[in-house]
């Protein structure tokens, strides 16, 4: 059995190290278990590798040669070896490997291990197999290693000599470990000495303070590295200096290598950096300095001189903020310093220059140096018994060394070589990287070792192989060689050197960039370029530096750096591919000659250049690139393009040295053979013919100034003329007039130019003869005054120079000659004016900064006067000023109102300011003084690492501005992230230890003199914790659903997982991406992510949990799999298809792998690395989409592979056909019938469109002409309208909207109205439950749940009731809202469901040739999913969208309805949109406002707006809504619960709708109105509230009246009723009284029209709010429409208008109606039934709005279709507009929808009826119970389950049957 293991493993490893080489990657080896320590034999180049439970032997190239398991094995650490059955406790234990050491002599390798109190082994050092030694009962002192993982062991070979035998040893450090060895360093024997009865392992020295010391425990050693040298051992470690203090320390110690009793053991404290910063070490490495580190240690200050072959201990440390360094230590310099401590204590007391240096670690004298170093001692190298010991140095002497080097985060692991003279050190970190450090004066890293970065720690052991060409990495489970320099990867120069690396440098004549010794001429000078020296051979100068285009010539090349040539070296010259042979000078060697092209072979000029540059480049041996550069070809005759307004100018000034003919008006080559006045000469440009010196300089706008100029070397133009113009002058030009012989003018232009303040224009000016231009450096500068210089202050404050005045006449900053007014500066600007104050509201107490926004704020700072804000004096800011525009003050606390004036009059008042000249300026608007009040703070709780965001909720929060708050949880910061009526904030970290925290007080503090507390309102609890991960590892294409195990993830907010991007300081092309994803799913205990696609290598994968961050180790990102072309692209009846290609099995899964033939899915029989097995479906699919539907040929359908997020189409596929119809049959068949039923059908639809159309026409004319006809009153309703709704709007900004909690938000969507109404158990959340059975029913409850989480039960059980013909709409309907809250808990589950009845029904419709009629009713449970569904999914939405227009739209209209008359018994009103609730009586009426006191409230009183034809109960109603306005609806008291007593006198009177003084007319009774009681405008009612209503009524003045209440209720309140009387008398009528009644239609018409305009602006807002794509889109709506489109695409059969009344039907129809015509279903309000007749036409609107048919109008159409008939069409626009543009949205994947479906059951399910959700839903189980267990016995899949099974069971609790299962 054992041999069978073996073989296994060898031949799993030996795959796994050898398919990295095969493929060019580094050479690796991967362990099964983590890797503790690792070896290497100096002569034979093999790795011994220490892991968990394993130990291998590796070669030089990581092939596994032998490998010998471990563990694990029984042992326990109270057991004492030899472990028996005896000891109980003993179980299987992990062997960690503790130490390795090789001994070479004797072909051997000591293996200690975790087990039996660290034991080790002797093995074979060719075989580790081979196990040459072990022994168990040798007893505790061979107990070497230690049993606890944590604790480090440190080892090296050593001799022993005992009486002339020279005995083999090791010496072993280790940490203090509760059942180890207590020897803190020992001497172990490696050969057994009968004599003493000595066995291997034993420890042979006994005597040490060092050795057995019982103050182990104390020190806490942390041993990181042990060597010899020179006689010497040495270790290195930190420590803590006692019990009592935790700091570690880092010390070297040393004792000679022959002292075997340790009597010169001496500790040296090592500081890295000047204050001990980096404390604690981790690792170190010790080697030969090299030749410059060296010299730059020799000259620095710290060390003195070393040689290139001293050593150095090289050592990284950490300290306590995370940060680490690398320090450097000669050991010269260790042993001198310790040679001065000894030397103090043997002849000095101790003392250097008077100050104690030595004292004793770990015996009785380490408080007392003075008693350890008495006396006078001779010095003795090595130490002796009577000689102090052990001694240890002070902190005041340590060695210090600075760092060398500075890296965030951990350097776990340091290795150094030299390299040419120069070190190079290669440090590893704990995220797994190996940075590359050049140790040179100042070392900084220039790379990182070629390895992937998995995220894991560098083990401290990394090694060089024996050639010092490679270096071992090796990681937690991983061993990676790689070379220590890729310089061949580098094939140019510059890309050479760059890298800095000292391994690299540019071989010159072999254009290679190699290592020194690989470069054949080397030795040479500038044959090898040095990759640090940042230097390649470069041209310097060319002779001549340019040429021109049209010249050839020969050229010097100066190369300083070129290499000496020997004779066989060739070199050429290549000229933009042009080859041409070069020779150096024999003088110079540096110089090269080579020829210039013939101008025929020089590029053409570039436009706007006039120069062209030509690449040249010096070949050696034709084919090695020595240098390059760029020659440059210059073109005379082109420079005139660099500035046409001055040809002459731009020729002779150019640096190529051209000349300029005057004469021709041409440049060119200098000629000296031409000659003549006209010629300019190069760099003379003072002789070119030109204009110059314009005045005046400054030209303003919109005003024609002259302009004078004068003329140099116009000899050849005399009698010539001139024209001049410019850009600005648009395209005109003006005449120049000659004023003397070089003075010129023109009359100026009237210039037109507002973009900015200032512009330069230049002029040009021509030779009107031939339109040439002559040279001009005319350039002036163009201003105008009115830009920036808005008012009459910022006019005032302009410079003088610019002549600006404020034009009063025009209100305008001008020029003074255009403004023409007589005075057109007054001599003082208009007062201030205030436009806004910011901010508009500030706490009592002041101390915060207001800007005021204005104009003529004043000129300058000191201008300012005065400020007061509501009254109270306002500090000026003067720094903060801006002329004119702001100024800035500080306010003061809240003035103390007169004892005569009430508190609430000096709260609020205008910001007034005065200014130079005593003007004044008030705002119209004020600012108020209030306190605000945080009262509660959610979420309550968060980690305690921070990053929780909470919301402060209270009154008044949006005092002062978001700049002016700052809020702390206790004493921590929460940074403000939004600022309004509620305040969020991001929590800091938490500082203290104790976790849970103490409740924190919240504090929030506004400027600098108020703060507000919240006590107890946040707690901080212990962070996340993260257990585990799975899968680990992705392809890079992402996608692979990781899931994460651990605890309290329902403290966090926001979980993301992100992969980090190389982020290294040296790379070169560094990115800042990362590559993010967010949870899909997050409970307490598990989250979900779907892995991110990245590009690019990448560091670590990290999880961030809010504000805790926690790598995922071992990670791995694997290249995406690369697929081959099908070998067999046809499908047979077998329907296999085979797919071969590479990198399959990396990371995916069988079952998470995906594959599709068109659009149909495929069974993955079997995923291989190289192999994909598909099984195809048995019958030709169709393809994937409508494109590929089009591109279709032959039937070729693309077979896709679908990884995570990855999706390759692999090929095109065909099945097998069999014969069919031939086409030319098929066609004509097919498209003649068709092309006939067109023609007609068009034919007769244009005839009918004609006929519409006309009709249409008329009927929209009449409706514009009636339309006029009310404008104007619609304007003045709309007015009144507005005014009075800005008490409601700033209700609104103060977040009084009564938003619905989620709870009866569901109820009322989903249960009302019901048949029992708000008594329905799903609103009550009871159910009648004996309490002897309620935990009973409560388990079985929580089965019932289960069964309906299983799919095939919950399908069965819906397809069962639906088939039932007494299930009938309303049973569906109440099923579907209970499962909805059966199943909120899982509502990515419930998503499911509903998508599958979905389909199920689209198949349905789609079958019976009626899919426009899907969705359009309730009829089914899936239709009322789908509803419950988008009610749930937009609940969000409506609360931060939508909610606010429509609950504008709902007061708006219920503020209409109610300024009119309203019938209380006929519902009717004046003014509505329902022609059916119209009052069509002119009723007489007056609007009062009466004082209303509400009893036991105080004596405020407030004043409300009634008729006073309104009913007592419609007066109550009003008083209330005022009264209460504050308090949502259900908190109010109701009209029958309260009184209304009148006191017009001395004696109050109770109104009420009817008492004994009621009106009768016959056998009619009229309500009491507030005419009949005659109650005044401004009269004082009392408002209280009663206890019962019968209580009420018995207080009433006689029994008489209470019975005269009790009489028959035929009451009326406007309108009386007709009598049957009446009735007879109507239908004898008038012709008259006919034609009245005929013209009550006219006079309603305009009355609707009147309320429909006034209501316009806010029912146009809502629709935008819900129709607009502008905004946030709610997910689900995106998701769903694109589920809608997707299932268009697979059915042939639905058009785009069946597709847009999907969409229709299932969100505006469904939802966005249903809310329209329910307000109360979101809000806390009461819709009275006229509101609620007027919100019907808005809806019916709405839906008019989302259907594609064309509405035709005539007389007979409704009213309302008539009332929007002209906005309709706008409407439908929106709608279509909304479906076009979810369409371009961004999809959202099914992975985002889930993750917000989960957000969405972790806020809400706790609180809804979830219980009696299920117990209703068992009614319907219980109903219809055989019907159900027959379906499920029927299907396979609920067999499988045993589902009839677990109903039976549930039956059987619920209903308490005793029953046989």
């Amino acid at each position: 059995m054992q041999r069978w293991w073996v073989w296994q493993l060898t031949v799993v490893t030996i795959v796994t190290v050898c398919l990295a080489p095969c493929r060019g990657r580094n050479q690796e080896f991967s362990s099964d278990t983590p890797i503790n320590n690792v070896v290497s034999d100096p002569h034979t180049g093999r790795l011994y590798v220490g892991a968990v439970n394993r130990l291998y032997q590796l070669s030089s190239n990581l092939e596994v040669e032998s490998h010998a398991k471990t563990g694990p094995k029984r042992d326990n650490r109270v057991c004492t070896p030899p472990v028996t059955d005896a000891c109980d406790e003993a179980v299987e234990t992990d062997n960690h490997n503790k130490l390795l050491l090789v001994h070479s002599a004797r072909n051997e390798l000591v293996v200690c291990g975790s087990l039996f109190r660290g034991l080790c082994s002797l093995r074979n050092l060719s075989s580790v197999e081979d196990l040459r030694y072990f022994s168990d009962s040798n007893g505790e002192k061979s107990y070497v290693a230690s049993v606890e993982e944590g604790v480090s062991v440190v080892g090296v070979m050593s001799y022993f000599m005992k009486e002339n035998d020279n005995l083999t040893v090791f010496l072993v450090a280790k940490g203090y470990g509760s059942h180890d060895s207590t020897k803190l360093i020992s001497t172990r024997l490696l050969q057994v000495v009968p004599e003493k009865e000595w066995e291997v392992f034993d420890s042979i020295i006994e005597a040490s303070a060092v050795q057995a010391n019982p103050f182990a425990p104390r020190y806490l050693h942390d041993f990181r590295f042990a060597f010899k040298d020179d006689g010497f051992v040495y270790f290195v470690f930190s420590r803590t200096v006692g019990a009592h203090d935790n700091k570690n320390f880092t010390f070297v110690s040393r004792m000679c290598e022959d002292d075997h009793y340790y009597y010169s053991y001496t500790e040296l404290q090592l500081n890295c950096s000047a204050t001990n910063k980096y404390n604690k070490v981790q690792a170190a490495f010790v080697g030969p300095a090299g030749e410059a580190l060296a010299q730059n240690l020799s000259q620095s200050s710290q060390f003195e001189s070393i040689s290139a072959a001293d050593k150095v201990l090289f050592a990284t440390f950490t300290s306590d903020d995370d940060t680490s360094a690398m320090c450097m230590y000669p050991l010269k310099f260790i042993n001198e310093r310790i040679v001065k401590i000894i030397q103090a204590c043997y002849s000095n007391e101790g003392l250097i220059d008077n100050q104690v240096a030595v004292f004793s670690p770990y015996t009785a004298y380490s408080s007392k140096p003075d008693k350890l170093c008495s006396g006078k001692k001779s010095m003795v190298r090595c130490g002796a018994e009577f000689l102090p010991s052990p001694l240890a140095s002070t902190a005041k002497f340590a060695l210090t060394a600075g760092p060398s080097l500075v890296r965030k985060g951990h350097l776990t692991a340091v290795a150094v070589a030299v390299e040419t003279g120069h070190a190079v050190a290669f440090l590893g970190a704990s995220n797994g990287e190996v940075l590359k450090v050049h140790l040179s004066a100042h070392p900084e890293v220039y790379g990182r070792a070629s390895s992937e970065v998995s995220g894991d720690k560098v083990n401290k052991n990394l090694l060089f192989d024996s050639s010092l060409q490679h270096l071992y990495i090796t990681t937690e489970k991983k061993i990676t060689k790689v070379p220590v320099q890729t310089c061949h990867l580098k094939t140019d120069c510059h890309s050479c050197v760059s890298m800095k690396d000292p391994y690299c440098g540019w071989c010159v004549l072999e254009g290679r960039c190699t290592r020194k010794k690989d470069c054949s001429r080397s030795a040479e000078n500038n044959t090898w370029l040095w990759s640090p020296d940042q230097q390649c051979v470069q041209i310097s100068s060319f002779k001549p530096p340019n040429l021109s285009c049209k010249k050839t010539h020969q050229v010097e090349i100066s190369i300083p750096a070129l290499p000496r040539l020997r004779d066989h070296d060739e070199l050429l010259c290549v000229f933009n591919g042009s080859f041409n042979n070069a020779v150096t000078v024999t003088e110079n060697p540096t110089l090269v000659v080579c020829s210039l092209p013939s101008p025929a072979d020089i590029p053409p000029t570039p436009e706007q250049q006039d120069f062209v540059s030509v690449p040249v480049k010096v070949l050696v041996n034709k084919t090695t690139e020595v240098a390059s550069g760029e020659y440059l070809f210059y073109n005379c005759a082109a420079t005139v393009s660099k500035n046409p307004n001055a040809p002459c100018i731009s020729c002779v000034t150019s640096p190529w040295g051209c000349q300029w003919s005057a004469l021709d008006h041409s440049c060119s080559d200098e000629d000296t053979a031409v000659g003549g006045d006209h010629i300019v000469r190069p760099g003379q440009s003072e002789n070119c013919p030109q204009f110059e010196s314009p005045e005046p300089s400054l030209i303003p706008v919109g005003y024609e100034i002259p302009i004078r100029f004068q003329g140099r070397n116009l000899n050849i133009y005399e009698d010539k003329s001139f024209s001049i113009g410019t850009e600005l002058m648009r395209h005109t030009e003006e005449e120049v007039t000659k004023k003397e012989s070089s003075k010129f003018s023109f009359r100026g232009y009237r210039f037109a130019y507002d973009k900015q303040q200032e512009v330069n224009i230049s002029f040009h000016i021509k030779d009107r003869a031939n339109e040439r231009k002559i040279d001009s450096t005319l350039t002036v500068t163009l201003y105008n005054c009115s830009v920036g210089r808005e008012d009459c202050s910022l006019c005032k404050h302009a410079d003088d120079k610019y002549h600006c005045v404020w034009c009063a006449e025009t209100q305008t900053c001008v020029y003074k000659k255009i403004c023409l007014a007589s005075q057109p500066e007054s001599a003082q600007c208009p007062n201030p004016e205030i436009f806004d104050i910011i901010p508009r509201y500030g706490p009592l107490n002041g101390r915060i900064s207001v800007t005021i926004k204005g104009s003529n704020m004043g000129i300058q700072k000191e201008d300012v006067k005065k400020i007061t804000v509501a009254g109270v004096e306002c500090v000026h800011l003067k720094d903060r000023y801006s002329v004119s525009t702001s100024v800035v003050c500080e306010i003061g606390p809240k003035r103390m109102p007169p004892h005569d004036l009430p508190p609430e009059r000096t709260d609020s008042g205008p910001v007034e300011i005065e200014v130079e000249g005593g003007r004044r300026g008030v705002s119209k608007v004020d600012f108020t003084y209030r306190d605000p009040k945080p009262k509660s703070v959610n979420p309550p709780r968060g980690p305690a690492a921070g990053g929780t965001v909470i919301t402060i909720e209270g009154e008044h929060l949006d005092t002062a501005t978001k700049e002016d708050v700052t809020v702390s949880i206790g004493i921590i910061p929460c940074e403000v992230l939004s600022f309004g009526t509620n305040i969020s904030c991001k929590v800091g970290r938490y500082r203290g230890s104790k976790v849970p925290s103490d409740l924190q007080t919240v504090r929030v503090m506004y400027g600098k003199n108020t703060t507000k507390e919240i006590p107890n309102a946040f707690q901080y609890f212990e962070n996340p914790k993260i257990s585990s991960y799975e899968p680990q590892d992705s392809f890079v294409c992402g996608g692979r659903k990781i899931v994460v195990t651990g605890s309290g993830f329902d403290l966090i907010q926001s979980a993301i997982l992100k992969v980090l991007p190389t982020t290294d300081d040296f790379s070169v092309n560094t990115t800042s991406d990362e590559f993010v994803a967010a949870a899909v799913s997050k409970n307490d205990t598990v989250l979900e992510f779907y892995s991110p696609k990245v590009s690019g290598p990448s560091v670590k994968t990290q999880l961030h949990l809010d504000n805790v961050k926690e790598d995922l180790k071992n990670f791995d990102y694997h290249p995406d799999p690369t697929f081959n072309k099908l070998a067999k692209k046809v499908i047979t009846e077998t329907s296999i298809i085979i797919v071969t290609g590479r990198g399959f099995s990396k990371a995916i899964t069988v079952r998470e792998a995906q594959a599709f033939v068109g659009d149909a899915a495929c069974n993955i029989n079997i995923l291989q690395d190289d192999k994909l097995i598909l099984e195809a479906p048995s019958s030709q699919p169709g393809p994937r989409s409508k494109r590929h539907r089009r591109d279709m040929t032959n039937n070729m359908l693309d077979l896709v592979v679908k990884f995570g997020h990855g999706e390759w189409t692999v090929d095109k596929v065909y099945y097998a056909r069999k014969d069919d119809i031939p086409l030319g049959i098929i066609i004509p068949a097919v498209i003649v019938p068709m092309l006939l039923f067109i023609a007609v059908s068009v034919y007769c639809y244009r005839r009918k469109s004609q006929q519409a159309e006309r009709e249409y026409e008329k009927v929209k004319h009449q409706l514009e002409s009636l339309e006029e006809s009310v404008r104007d009153r619609c304007k003045k309703e709309f007015t009144d309208l507005m005014i009075e709704m800005e008490d409601h709007t700033s209700d609104l900004s103060e977040g009084r909207i009564p938003f619905l909690d989620y709870k009866t938000y569901t109820d009322r969507n989903f249960f009302l109205p019901s048949k029992e109404g708000a008594n329905d158990p799903m609103i009550t959340g009871k159910i009648q439950i004996p309490e002897a059975r309620r935990a009973t029913v409560t388990q079985a409850l929580n089965q019932f749940s289960n069964l309906l989480n299983s799919k095939p039960f919950l399908i069965n059980f819906i397809h069962t009731l639906e088939s039932r013909s007494d299930f009938n709409a309303r049973s569906r309907g109440n099923f579907a809202s209970l499962l909805t809250v059966a199943l909120h808990g899982k509502l990515e589950y419930y998503t499911d469901i509903m998508r599958t009845l979905l389909l199920e029904l689209m198949d349905e419709h789609v079958q019976n040739k009626n899919p426009k009629l899907m969705l359009r009713r309730s009829e089914t449970v899936v239709e009322r999913m789908l509803c419950n569904w988008m009610s749930i999914c937009l609940y969000q939405f409506l609360r931060d969208t939508a909610g606010e227009p429509l609950y504008k739209l709902y007061k708006a209209l219920k503020h209409q309805v109610e300024k009119g008359p309203v019938d209380a018994r006929l519902k009717k009103a004046k003014y509505t949109l329902n022609d059916t609730g119209l009052l069509g009586d002119d009723v007489e009426y007056s609007v009062l406002t009466l004082q209303v006191l509400v009893h036991g409230e105080g004596p405020d009183v407030t004043p409300v707006k009634v008729l006073n034809c309104d009913t007592i109960t419609q007066v109550k109603e009003k008083i209330i809504d005022q009264v209460y306005r504050n308090l949502p609806y259900s908190q109010r008291p109701k009209a029958e619960g309260v009184a209304l007593e009148w006191r017009p006198g001395s004696t109050g009177q109770i109104l009420s709708d009817t008492d004994l003084t009621s009106q009768k007319e016959g056998r009619w009774k009229r309500l009491n109105t507030l005419a009949h009681y005659n109650v005044r405008n401004n009269a004082t009612l009392v408002l209280s509230r009663v206890l019962h209503t019968q209580s009420f009524h018995q207080h009433q003045d006689s029994h008489d009246e209470k019975n005269a209440l009790l009489e028959d209720d035929n009451t009326f309140h406007l309108v009386r009723p007709t009598d049957e009387i009446d009735e007879v008398k109507s239908k004898r009528g008038s012709m008259k009284d006919k034609a009245m009644t005929k013209a009550i239609t006219e006079i309603y018409l305009t009355r609707l029209l009147s309320v429909k305009g006034t209501l316009q602006q806010f029912v146009d807002d809502f629709f935008r709010s819900v129709l607009c794509t502008s905004s946030a889109v709610p997910p689900a709506v995106k998701y769903f429409f694109d589920f809608l489109d997707e299932q268009a695409e697979r059915h042939d059969n639905v058009d785009e208008e069946t597709l847009h009344i999907w969409k229709t039907n299932s969100l505006p129809m469904r939802f966005w109606v249903n809310i329209l015509r329910n307000p109360h279903f979101i809000f806390d309000v009461h819709v009275t039934e006229v509101v609620d007749a007027s919100l019907h036409v808005i809806g019916q609107t709405f839906m008019d709005a989302c259907t594609k048919t064309e509405h035709k109008l005539s007389r007979e159409s409704p009213s309302n279709k008539l009332l929007y008939a002209k906005e309709i069409s706008t409407y439908k626009k929106m709608v279509d507009d909304y479906y076009r543009g979810i369409r371009q949205m961004v999809p959202v994947s099914d992975q985002d929808m889930n993750t917000h479906l989960a957000e969405v059951s972790r806020q809400h399910t706790d609180k809804l009826n979830t219980q009696v959700a299920l117990h209703q839903l068992y009614q319907y189980a219980s109903k219809y119970f055989d019907l159900i267990i027959q379906s499920l016995d029927e299907d396979p899949a609920a067999q499988n389950r045993q589902l009839t099974l677990r109903l039976q069971q549930v039956a059987a609790a619920l209903e308490n049957k005793v029953t046989d299962l």
